[in-house]
């Protein structure tokens, strides 16, 4: 072989080398890990409407996130394992390396940045209402904040401080579980309970007594990402370039409008 091919070819095999060891470098050791394990753990709440719900009628898992989540697994070759969690849950199931990122619409808060990461936004809700149909009285938005009328908040949640300062007649009742709250509507104790979107359209699509109301202006808008342990940085872009590649694709929206969800989708 010719002395200038010997050194073309020896550049050759140099570089390839290089590109090999830096593609190595550039997986994070999550992904690593996941892909020796052959499948990714994904943590989901499935009470979520429209996110990661468990459909009562046919047993099977539903939403944006059940898609989201198929589609990463796909994306890196593995299979997928759901491990049902809980917001309560959130932090100890990272912490405790039961899952490798949980997808369950988290919102970003900052009460829970020092235990984990969040990728980019992908959805926002504001605050709604869940009323009941029979309560003429209380039909919109406007007819909440005025004296006499009570509103149910979950104790701990953001919704909490934001709901006893936005109103300044209606009184506020603080409950523990997100159950109780329609329990205390139901019951005639409270006239509104406050939730997100996805919770309330599942109120307002699966009974015949709920009734979705929203404020003219979005109050306490949250942005919702995906969540992975604190401090996997390589992880964490990984998720977001799969985030990107989503939106990109339009797959992210077009999941969205399957599930309904198509008014609080970011795409950007």
């Amino acid at each position: 072989m010719p002395f200038n091919s010997k050194i073309m070819l020896f550049i050759a095999l140099s570089l390839l080398t290089i590109s090999i060891n830096s593609a190595s470098a550039s997986a994070s050791e999550r992904s690593e890990k996941i892909i020796q394990a052959g499948q990714i753990r994904v943590c989901i709440w499935p009470d979520y409407f429209a996110i990661s719900y468990r459909n009562p009628r046919t047993g099977q898992l539903e939403g944006i996130d059940i898609d989201m989540a198929h589609e990463l697994a796909d994306s890196m070759g593995v299979g997928l394992q759901f491990v049902e969690s809980s917001f309560s849950k959130l932090v100890s199931n990272l912490k405790n390396d039961a899952c490798d990122i949980a997808m369950h619409g988290v919102g970003i808060r900052d009460s829970r940045k020092p235990f984990m990461e969040f990728s980019q936004p992908y959805l926002a809700s504001g605050i709604y209402a869940v009323g009941t149909k029979d309560n003429t009285g209380i039909s919109r938005w406007e007819d909440i904040d005025r004296t006499g009328v009570v509103v149910v908040v979950q104790k701990g949640t953001y919704m909490e401080p934001v709901v006893k300062q936005t109103f300044k007649y209606a009184s506020v009742s603080v409950v523990d579980s997100f159950k109780a709250r329609e329990q205390e509507v139901l019951s005639g104790r409270a006239d509104v309970f406050m939730t997100d979107y996805p919770y309330g359209k599942r109120m307002a699509a699966l009974t015949q007594w709920a009734v979705l109301m929203a404020p003219k202006k979005p109050l306490a808008k949250t942005y919702y990402a995906y969540a992975v342990p604190k401090g996997e940085i390589d992880w964490l872009k990984e998720v977001d370039d799969f985030l990107k590649a989503m939106k990109k694709s339009n797959k992210l929206y077009q999941s969205a409008v399957r599930n309904g969800l198509s008014e609080i989708v970011v795409t950007d």
